[in-house]
This record gives C-alpha cells, structure tokens and sequence, in this order.
C-alpha cells in the first residue's frame, strides 16, 4: 500500500518496520501474522521465524487472546519479558464487522522506569534532608526566619518563634507584617542590600539582627533574617570578653618578644650587691662557661638562667628547663638523655629526644640540682666531660653542644661533707658562682619590683592599677619574705583580683600580713619588766594570729616568720595549745 500524495512513495510496511515500537499481530488461533523488526529487538529472534507461529509461546503474558474474548481493547498494560519493561496497547482488528484478529504495539519503558524510580529517590533524599534541615534549624541558638518575594513566612525555627510564645509552623505561611511590624525587614525585597547588625526591638526584646536577601539567578527571591545577639547584653559580654582576651594576646605578645627586658625589670633596682650581680651575669653570658646559680626558693635563679641565654651568644637557640626534683629518679634520665624505641616496658614507639639533645646549640637550665640522686650525679659529671650523650637503649653516641646552668637551694659543701654530693660534680658545676641575695637582704628593691609587677597584671588584667599606698607598702617593707620574689608577685596578683580602684591597699593583703599590724594596733604598753613586756606582747601576738587564721597554725607560722615547731613552741610557753 502506498501512501498517496508523498512524493518518495512511503509504503505503511516501510513506516511499520522503521518505528521504535514492537509490532505483532495475531489471528483468532493466536498463529502470528506480522512483527516488524523493532521485535527483534525485544526477542532477539529473526521477524522471518515468527511469522506463523503461536504468539503465546513466545509473549506468554502478552494477554492479546482475552481480546478475541471480549473484543474490548487493553490499553497501557505493563508487561516484563526478558528483564525489560514494556508497555503493550492491545487493540482487536474487525473486517466487516468480524473480528479477525488482533494487533498489540509495545514500548520499552525501562529507561522510564529507571527515571520514576530515580526520582522517587531523589524525592525521599530530599524529603530527608529538609527533615534534616528542620532538625538544625530548631536546635541552633540563633533566631532565623525566611520569607519568599511577597513576604510570606516560607521557614523559621523555634529559637525565633519562641519571641512570640509560638511554634514554628504557627509562623509558617504568614505574611511577615501580620507577625510584627518591621519594614526594615521587607525592605531588603525591595532594595536588595543586606544589613549586618542593627539594633532592634522584636516584640519588647532588644536584638541585634542581620538580614540578607536571597537572590536566585540575578533576582531576589526572597529574604532571610538571622537573630545574632538575643539581647544587647550579650553583645557587651562577648565584646569585653574580646578585649580581655586580646589584651592578654598583647601581654603575651609583649612576653615573647621582650623576654630579655623582662628578665631585667625583675632584676633591676637599687642594691647595690643585686646590681653588681646582674652586670657581672651579663659578662658571663658571652663565655661558654658552666654558671651554678645559689639562692633561697624564688629569689629569682630562672630569671638570671633566661638573662644569662638571651645575653649570650646561643640566643637564637633553644632554653631549655629541667627541674630535677620534679621528676623522679629512675625517670630523671630518659628526661635527660632520652631513649630508643624498645629500651624498657612502655616506651614511646621511635624513642623520644632527651633534654640534652633538644637544647643542642643553645641552653639547659638544671633547676633543683642539688635534688639529684647519686647515681645520676656521674652520669652526669661524663656528660659534662666528654660533650657526648648515650640515650637509653642506644650504643651509639651522640655529640651535643650545650651551655650548662645549673641552680640549687641546697648547700653543696654540706652534702659533700654528708657524701650526698659528688665534690667532682660540684667543681664541674662551680667554675661561675652567682649567689643571689634573699628578697629581705634587698628590700630597697621592692618598690622598682612592684612597679614591674604592676605593669605585668595591668596588661594581663586590663586593668590600670598606678600604684599602692604608703600603708601597705609599709606593710611590705616590714615582711621578712619568706618566698622572696615570688612571694611579692603573689600578692600583687591576688590584689590584682581584689581591688576595686586604681591604688593597691593594706585591705587588698592576705590576712597572715595584717595581722601583725592589727595586733601592734590593738596592743598597749603595759609596765613592768622588761620581760614581762615582752612576753605579754608575744602572748597578745599570738593569740591573734591564731584567731586571724581560724586556728591555722601554719598560716599563723608563717605570719609570724616563725616555724611551725618554733609556733609550738610559743604556744606551749604561754599555755594557748
């Protein structure tokens, strides 16, 4: 047959067998009579073997006999033949009134099926992540609220609902103007211009908010705005807590890059023998010999360590510090010399770098010497010696350069006499003797310290603190400084934290240094001799001491510049135990 009027002569078989379609068509036997060649592609057998043959045995779900049943076409049926997924049309074929047979087109809508099947689950992803969207929404702590282009409220979470005693879906779907009056809001869909913290009162709380417009392919769409602060208050908070914590950057900043002039702030002033000792540690710094630093706890021996490092020429080097009656014993020299992997039960895996070998090319300040056991006294004595190390484990040797300072509290002479202390140490140790005077033997140089100190905590604190007054300082002059400067730096950092005002006051002190001028206010002289005055004052002392430190006999002890056995002692004298 041929299409009439096409200008190539199309017949219907050549349009039949260039469709995409399967085609077959059946007699009321069910024998068929046509299949074009799309079916070949479904069935993978030759059109030319079809024809002829029962439909059924080759579409056996293909259900095209009901129609010679009913007569009544089946349109858009799913079938499944060899894995894919088809869609048959299933329509009878009348000639002359009798129905002689029957046709069913088929589509391969496998790639359809992949595609709902894809978009279902690109559905439920997206269902899940605005459940997870809503999830984050309601749990962060700032207010936030979305509105579309006409202002309506499209999402909000319960941070900001709450403003309003409401939930969020209570908010959703309304216009913005019904919820409360804010044209500075609406006016970011109109303008297009973001505002990043203004202040504003949002149903009688004053926040500090942003909005933002949303712009979707060069036009704004909608709107967001995000509550920052949920009351002024908190901006003032976070606002002072930033300034504190840069100025302690500053201070920090101020540490590192200054510490050699701290070091000598600490160590200025007026005594004259404290004087002299600083110029003679700044000679020593530029030789490469041992220095042995002697002093009571906290005059200041790791300061002159620092002064002797940043002087010398090793400054660029690292310092490192090593309190030897920190660490015990049997640990002190892995700390010391380090150890390979392996070397005893626990140690770190690839072995750890000893003290020494980390101070390589600069210093190793060895605090609390004197606390060294022993044994580890001549280890130490053939590190000096020979410059070499042996890290645990190890066999094999390891040169270092490093500039020894050693400091103790102890008395050497004494312990070597006690064979405590190896004499050939102690000469190794002893080639620069700095020994550094008790906060009491130079207390012309409290008031250039306390200066210091208050330049320390002014930036530490934030704070500007001028001075003290003459009734504490006086206070301070008359203490016997039993934790000489580092003692003074205490008190000064308590009163840091005390006071209210510019000047440091006698109220500001701990209590164990009021005491006696409470007492020496309370006190009147009585007469008599000249030991029952005494006695009486010492009496009268005590007795306030203990009731000014709750019975504390050590902080009366101390208050005193007694010991504690030595307070016993007196109470036991005048009956008060």
């Amino acid at each position: 047959m041929l299409l009439e009027g096409q200008p190539n002569s199309i017949t219907l078989n050549e349009i039949l067998e260039n469709t995409n379609n399967a085609i077959i068509a059946i007699d009321p036997q069910g024998l068929i009579l046509y299949a074009n060649r799309a079916v070949f592609n479904t069935l993978k057998i030759p059109v030319q073997d079809l024809v002829g043959q029962s439909a059924i045995a080759y579409f056996p779900e293909t259900g095209l006999m009901r129609v010679f049943e009913n007569g009544v076409a089946e349109l858009g049926q799913q079938m499944i033949l060899n894995d894919t997924v088809l869609l048959t049309n299933r329509t009878p074929i009348y000639l002359h009134g009798e129905l002689v047979g029957a046709v069913a087109v088929f589509q391969d809508i496998t790639i359809l099926q992949n595609f709902v099947d894809n978009l279902v689950m690109e559905h439920e992803k997206t269902k899940q992540l605005q459940l997870t969207l809503e999830v984050v929404l309601n749990i962060a702590y700032d207010g936030l609220i979305v509105v579309n282009k006409e202002g309506v409220v499209t999402m909000t979470n319960q941070a900001f609902a709450s403003f309003f005693g409401k939930s969020p879906k209570d908010l959703i779907g309304r216009p913005i103007t019904e919820i409360y009056k804010n044209h500075k809001f609406t006016d970011v869909l109109e303008t297009g211009l973001p505002v990043y913290g203004y202040i504003h009162d949002l149903n009688g709380h004053e926040i500090i908010a942003s909005r933002i417009p949303i712009i979707l392919d060069g036009k704004i769409v909608g709107a967001l705005g995000k509550i920052v602060f949920k009351n002024v208050g908190e901006l003032y908070a976070l606002t002072k807590k930033v300034n504190s914590l840069r100025s302690e950057l500053d201070y920090y900043k101020k540490t590192l890059l200054q510490e050699n002039r701290s070091a000598r702030e600490l160590l200025k002033g007026k005594n004259p023998h404290m004087i002299s000792l600083v110029q003679t540690a700044l000679r020593v710094a530029k030789s490469e010999s041992t220095v042995l630093l002697r002093g009571e706890n906290g005059t200041g021996k790791e300061l002159f360590a620092q002064l002797l490092h940043k002087e010398s020429n090793r400054w660029q080097g690292p310092f490192i510090k090593v309190n030897c009656a920190a660490v015990p014993g049997n640990l002190l020299e892995s700390e010391l010399f380090g150890y390979d992997e392996g070397a005893f039960t626990g140690a770190r895996k690839g072995g750890k770098l000893g003290k020494f070998e980390l101070a390589d090319g600069g210093t190793l300040f060895l605090d609390e010497v004197g606390d060294m056991e022993m044994a580890m006294q001549a280890k130490l004595l053939r590190v000096i010696q020979e410059r070499e190390i042996e890290r645990l484990g190890s066999n094999k040797t390891r040169y270092i350069d490093v500039r020894l300072v050693a400091a103790t509290n102890r008395d050497l002479e004494a312990m070597i006499r006690n064979q405590q202390f190896r004499e050939d140490l102690y000469y190794r140790l002893n080639v620069v003797t700095l020994t550094i005077p008790p906060l009491r033997e130079r207390k012309d140089d409290i008031e250039a310290l306390i200066e210091t100190f208050l330049k320390k905590f002014n930036l530490q604190f934030s704070q500007s603190v001028t001075g003290i007054t003459k009734e504490a300082l006086d206070v301070l002059m008359k203490h016997r400084w039993p934790g000489n400067i580092r003692e003074l730096e205490n008190i000064i950092e308590r009163a840091f934290n005390l006071l209210d005002g510019t000047e440091i006051q006698l109220k500001h002190l701990p209590n164990y240094l009021q005491i006696l001028v409470a007492a020496h206010e309370k006190h009147t002289f009585v007469e008599g001799s000249l030991e029952n005055i005494l006695n009486g004052v010492e009496k009268e002392a005590l007795i306030y001491a203990m009731n000014a430190t709750n019975g504390n006999k050590v902080q009366a002890a101390k208050a005193l510049g007694l010991s504690r056995a030595g307070l016993y002692k007196k109470l036991f004298k005048h009956q008060l135990r």
